[in-house]
């Protein structure tokens, strides 16, 4: 039997104090060591500066220490794990710790055929990310991982055939652990006990990674695509209670308003309404999707046509992806409690660890229940969400993780004003509707599962489904006159209608894909293969009733609806069959190529089902291309250019007046950026430059107005900057501008240069934290928002009506401590008053709000 040897080097300010881990293991050390970071294939490894492989790596006597002397470094107050290496050399592994002090008694257990070592009260600070992994470093070892884990780290040594014994020595300058595997069994490598990480990997304000852009887990530098993430840390300093908040910290992203004050997850990107977002990568149609942040474990804004992976849908101009959080192995039981001026309050229960010794089947629990009424006069809503989660560990290649939610939210249907000059002589309090008819409630139920093998560490294969069903019912009132004035010809007295409504929405998707690492000589490849098939459905009745004026200035609210009527009964949707390829290209370390196409088989229909009339049904066959490259100059600078390309079913478009039915609207964007790093990227910076032009919108036929034409294009140019991460340690900060050129390039009704309503021409915005690092005060904290938006058209085709610019400021005060945390976030801290629009109704927005919250985490 052969010997592998484990040094693990503790590098402190001043000194050096070596750990040694002799590990006892069948073999030696393979050529190259097969090590890996984050999966990434061997021909990648150059590209990532942790693992540094052969004789190019320092031993521990040629490393120069930071500090020169003892008091150095016990002037070091918080003590860090700076950086990891892996060295191989001849029958020796030896890893090695940089930090910034001393560290703690180290404690070691045996779990599976793992050895794990604790580090109690220390922080891992990495350069590119709080986790390091190193595969396959030995011939029998699988798995070296070093990560956080509450309040320290731990390194977790895997072998690949039995579980190991350990004896332990010490002396003042070493602690020594001798390990000797147990007698060989029959088992085979898929009985191997993989640890992974005991805790949510943290980076704070600047993932490096995300999925949303390729469908693998790459790093953002190596994307040639505008892709920012916003993870969880940033939820809960802001204390966000809409999603659509997070627009406040994406460049080129406008909130849209929900249905009648539903929280959905919609926005305008680069000009256009999305009319959908994302729910772990399958679809989540969001007119009437209500969705709580309980859950979220980070929001993936794309920037850009995204048809390649996506299909067929409102995604011309990006995507947002909602990504959920998964069971943890480390038990974690988290209660949080917020309170709120205008009747606010709200509480979450996250509930996370295992449910067997072993781990391999693990479970999370999310519960939320918000209860609140509003600025606005007899508006109230109510929220119970809950949403479980199980994986199952079938085997160290194998899991399956199941997920569900259910949301049920019901509130006061307010559309708001009216888009005339004439509202903002209004409060912003006031409310047209009738406090005891308008009411709405939907019920959400989501189902998912996502299984994944592990062929080998270069190919997997994932299949995944999301089913949607939400229905729900709503009374409404509405215009009795859609046209400008809107008002009587005494300038006051506003004419209503009754409408009752029943809507339903089912939306299911299957997604099989197959990923993959391989080489071709010098070049590495990382593709990915798809099939994915989607049904969606929506369908709603519509009654409406007369329903008496009222006076917007001094309105008396008691009304009641007359007879209801049936008004129009109407269903539309679409089926899907999708085929997608894409590969990631390292041509070499500094130049990667992006190159994938999705093909599209789309039925689409439109029915008046109280006729029983179908107005609409086609097929489509489209293909969508998506090109990109990545040229770094730099290890810290990635050079970006991308041409993309989306469509657009046009369910409701019917035919043209000679009979032809109508193509898909089209997207187009080509785009150039820089992405750049700085202080060992701790802080990322994205400067992106695009045009992106929408084709085949309908316009009316000049030769008779009953009909319309594809004639149409809308246009959106601009420039979009964002600068994201950790600045020193404890301050954070998220930095954005945008400048927007939104407009009609080609039309025959609408003016041509009408700018896209709701879209500003500027927008920037700041959001900063700053936490005390040491001192009686550590914990204390501080944070500040500021967000500017430009004016904006309140609808197209463009009138006198438009929303005013506004600055708003936010504010944060906030302490940790061991476990717990209580903040107060102050939102609109000078009560600024500003609106939004969906393009018709103007939504007045939040004056001066104090949210008060306090968290526990056992």
């Amino acid at each position: 039997m052969g010997k592998t040897k484990l040094l693990l080097g503790l590098w402190i300010t001043g000194l050096i104090a070596p750990i040694a881990l002799p590990v006892w293991a069948e073999g030696a050390v393979s050529g190259n060591g097969g090590l890996t970071r984050h999966a990434v294939s061997e021909s990648q490894q150059d590209k990532l500066p942790e693992v540094v492989q052969g004789d190019e790596m320092p031993r521990l006597q040629e490393m120069e220490p930071s500090a020169s002397t003892v008091e150095e470094w016990l002037a070091q107050s918080i003590i860090q794990i700076t950086g990891v290496q892996v060295n191989p050399i001849a029958d020796e592994l030896e890893l090695v710790l940089e930090t910034t002090g001393e560290l703690p008694a180290v404690t070691t257990s045996i779990v599976g055929n793992a050895l794990i070592a604790d580090i109690p009260n220390v922080v891992l600070a990495l350069p590119d990310g709080e986790t390091f992994q190193a595969a396959n470093p030995a011939e029998s070892i699988a798995l070296v991982t070093v990560v956080p884990r509450g309040d320290g780290v731990r390194i977790a040594i895997t072998g690949t055939e039995a579980p190991p014994t350990a004896q332990v020595n010490t002396s003042s300058q070493s602690f020594v652990l001798s390990i000797t595997p147990g007698m060989e069994t029959a088992s085979t490598e898929e009985e191997a006990i993989q640890i992974v990480v005991a805790g949510e990997q943290d980076e704070g304000y600047n993932p490096s990674t995300a999925t949303t852009g390729t469908r693998i887990e790459a790093p953002l530098s190596d994307i040639p695509l505008t892709l920012q993430v916003i993870p969880r840390q940033v939820i809960d300093d802001r204390q966000i209670v809409r999603l659509t908040e997070l627009a406040d910290n994406v460049p080129g992203v406008e909130p849209y308003s929900g249905y009648g004050g539903l929280p959905s997850n919609d926005y305008y990107i680069r000009g256009f309404n999305t009319g959908e977002s994302f729910r772990n990568g399958f679809r989540d149609f969001t007119f009437i999707s209500p969705r709580d942040p309980a859950n979220v474990e980070r929001v993936e804004f794309l920037r850009g046509p995204a048809s390649v992976l996506y299909g067929g849908g409102f995604n011309l101009s990006g995507v947002v992806n909602t990504v959920t959080e998964r069971p943890l192995a480390e038990p974690r039981y988290e209660v949080d409690g917020t309170i709120g001026n205008y009747g606010f309050y709200r509480s979450t229960v996250d509930l996370t660890g295992p449910l067997t010794e072993d781990d391999f089947l693990l479970y999370r629990l999310n519960f939320a229940y918000t209860n609140a009424d509003s600025f606005r006069d007899f508006n109230e809503s109510q929220s119970v969400f809950v949403a479980p989660v199980l994986t199952w560990n079938i085997s160290p290649r194998t899991t399956l993780t199941t997920e569900f939610e259910y949301q049920n939210y019901d509130y006061v249907f307010d559309r708001g004003f009216f888009p005339s000059d004439v509202i903002f002589d209004l409060p912003i309090s006031r409310f047209l509707g009738e406090p005891d008819f308008s009411r709405a409630e939907f019920d959400s139920y989501y189902f998912g599962y996502n299984f994944e093998h592990r062929f080998n560490d270069q190919w997997r294969i994932r299949q995944g489904f999301g089913g949607l069903i939400i229905n729900g019912g709503i009374n409404e009132v509405t215009l009795g006159n859609f046209s400008a004035p809107f008002l009587e010809p005494d300038g006051r007295t506003l004419t209503r209608q009754a409408n009752r409504t029943d809507e339903f929405q089912e939306n299911y998707s299957v997604q099989t894909e197959v990923i993959g690492e391989f080489n071709t000589g010098s070049i590495a490849h990382n593709v990915l293969f798809g099939v994915e098939y989607a049904r969606y459905k929506f369908a709603y009745d519509f009654f409406n009733a007369p329903l008496d004026p009222i006076d917007i200035f001094d309105p008396d609210y008691g009304a009641e609806p007359g007879a209801f009527e049936p008004s129009f009964f109407e269903e539309y949707g679409t089926r899907n069959i999708g085929i997608y390829v894409q590969d990631l290209i390292y041509l070499t370390p500094d130049l990667i190529v992006l190159a994938g196409g999705r093909l599209d088989f789309n039925d689409s229909f439109y029915r008046d089902t109280l006729n029983d009339i179908t107005n609409n049904e086609e097929s489509d066959t489209a293909f969508s291309p998506r090109l990109g490259l990545v040229y770094q100059p730099g290890e810290d600078t990635s050079l970006y250019f991308n041409w993309s390309n989306a469509f657009t079913p046009n369910i409701f478009g019917g035919s043209s007046r000679t009979g032809e039915v109508f193509e898909p609207e089209r997207g187009e964007q080509f785009e150039i950026g820089v992405k750049q790093e700085f202080f060992d990227d701790r802080l990322s910076a994205t400067l992106a430059l695009y045009h992106l032009t929408r084709r085949n919108v309908l316009t009316t036929d000049p030769e008779d107005p009953n009909f319309s034409i594809q004639t149409g294009a809308q246009t959106s140019r601009g420039i979009e900057f964002d600068l994201t991460g950790e600045v020193l340690p404890g301050w954070n900060i998220i930095a954005t501008y945008a400048l927007t050129d939104a407009f009609v390039s080609e039309d025959n009704d609408i003016p041509e240069g009408d700018r896209l309503a709701g879209i500003p021409r500027n927008t920037a915005s700041l959001w900063t934290t700053y936490e005390l690092q040491s001192g009686d005060l550590q914990g204390l904290g501080f944070g500040l928002g500021l967000v500017f938006v430009d004016e904006r058209e309140a609808r197209l085709p463009n009138t006198d009506v438009q929303l005013p610019s506004y600055f708003r400021t936010d504010a944060r005060l906030f302490y940790r401590r061991d476990n717990w945390q209580a903040a107060v976030n102050i939102k609109n801290l000078f009560d600024v008053e500003y609106y939004n629009t969906q393009g018709f109704f103007i939504t007045p927005q939040a004056p001066l709000t104090v949210l008060a919250n306090i968290s526990v985490q056992f």
